[in-house]
């Protein structure tokens, strides 16, 4: 007897020997900069890819929460998405007996997806290796390297699977925008006369509001001709304000502009300049104000996800209302009506007026940032400056967002209502995915 217990008494003393530690990360491995690298490139590739507004907030929420979902695992006080967001079940759960770095699981994780939701995937694939490369020289031995890889790809293939019954791929093969004999019905404009974008973006899963239509903005004044109408004078404002536009509103008009896809004609040639999109723009944000607060990577993975999430739903809320008023654009009825040779200062985007996508979705982003930065948080924004624009700066996000707005009018491209009723949408959807996705325990 004393001898089997001997004997049992080494297997475990050998079983606890091999027992293997968990890693345990460098601070040059879990730092933010590599995840923040990565979000530039998505947005670098959504650019390259002239992905239209609505469809990069989709690309940008997706490997958000893939590398939220997988770093959430490392911290206790974090708890997973599943069963807030809109079908999504529990992710894979990380092997504790496997030596993994959830920090390059996490931006694993996130360069899947966002290889898998975009087109270039040359492009991709060169980031990718560059990166991994310089991680790799960082020391991460052989082990954690291919073990914490195949933890990220399994939670992005989960994420991958349940993306693909957001009805997105349904959408592409619905119909185009039908064009009416109707004044008051959005028509394209010039100088591309392009279909409208996105005509049926309220039939993708949100993911945290109920529907698209929760949040309906009041309507749009009623179209008019008449001079003395309400209508005329909302019209007559977008005239006069891009007429006899200041230095600044100008300046903020350019600054906000975010069209991923101008086009410039020049006598007979014609070519496009693309540019960041309006979620684009708030991803950027959320990287400076994460750096400034010197967040770790698992607080600017939280403040991706959360303002990623805001961002797609204002999307799909904003677009419901812009489908359903069909309103025309000022520019349409301007060289109609008052003045055939007015051409806004920004050029029109290929989509109904009413609301403005800017209002609601930059609301929707500050009112999710303030929630996790807090009030008052100033910041200088330097993301349109690689587009040859200067830097600007807000006191608050609330700021930010306001000037967002706002600047579609100095542009030309909005009415008045649009811009008030989507402050109004984007801070209805933006309390509500704050209210009701909960990231800490």
């Amino acid at each position: 007897m004393n001898y089997l217990k001997l004997v049992f008494g080494l297997l475990i003393l050998i079983q606890l020997g091999c027992k293997q530690e968990p890693y345990v990360e460098t601070a040059a491995i879990s730092n933010a900069d590599h995840f923040h690298k990565s979000v530039k490139n998505l947005s670098d590739i959504i650019v390259h890819d002239i992905l239209s507004p609505p469809v990069a907030s989709r690309v940008y929420a997706y490997p958000s929460i893939a590398a939220y979902e997988t770093l959430q695992q490392a911290y206790p006080n974090y708890q997973s998405l599943a069963g807030q967001l809109t079908d999504l079940t529990p992710p894979p759960q990380a092997d504790t007996s496997k030596q993994i770095s959830y920090s390059l699981a996490a931006v694993h994780a996130f360069n899947m997806i966002g290889k898998e939701l975009t087109f270039s995937e040359d492009k991709y694939d060169e980031y990718i290796t560059q990166l991994y490369d310089s991680l790799q020289q960082l020391g991460i031995p052989k082990q954690v390297y291919t073990e914490s890889l195949a933890f990220g790809e399994s939670v992005a293939e989960h994420i991958s699977q349940w993306a693909s019954k957001d009805n997105y791929h349904q959408t592409r093969s619905f119909p185009k925008f039908s064009i009416k004999r109707d004044l008051a019905r959005w028509k394209p404009t010039p100088p591309g006369y392009m279909d409208g974008i996105e005509p049926h973006w309220k039939e993708i899963r949100p993911f945290v509001i109920d529907s698209s239509d929760q949040f309906v903005p009041e309507p749009p004044t009623a179209f008019s001709t008449d001079k003395n109408s309400l209508f005329y004078k909302e019209t007559m404002e977008v005239y006069d304000v891009v007429k006899n536009g200041t230095v600044e509103e100008k300046e903020i008009a350019s600054f906000w502009d975010c069209n991923p896809y101008v086009l410039n004609v020049t006598g007979h040639v014609m070519f496009a300049t693309k540019k960041i999109t309006p979620g684009g723009h708030w991803m950027g944000i959320i990287g400076l104000a994460s750096k400034k607060a010197n967040a770790d990577l698992m607080k600017s993975v939280e403040a991706y996800a959360l303002t990623s999430i805001a961002l797609a739903d204002a999307f799909i809320s904003c677009w419901d209302e812009k489908y359903r008023s069909n309103l025309t654009r000022p520019e349409t009825v301007i060289n109609e009506f008052v003045d055939e040779s007015w051409v806004p200062l920004l050029q029109t985007p290929p989509f109904p007026e009413h609301t403005s996508g800017h209002s609601v979705i930059s609301r929707a982003a500050a009112v999710a940032l303030t929630s996790i930065y807090g009030d008052n948080f100033s910041f200088d924004d330097t993301t349109e400056v690689e587009y040859g624009l200067p830097m600007r700066s807000f006191t608050s996000f609330m700021h930010a967002s306001e000037e967002a707005a706002v600047s579609r009018l100095y542009g030309g491209i909005h009415f008045r209502p649009a811009i008030d009723e989507g402050v109004k949408q984007g801070q209805q959807v933006g309390e509500f995915v704050v209210a009701n996705v909960k990231l800490k325990k």
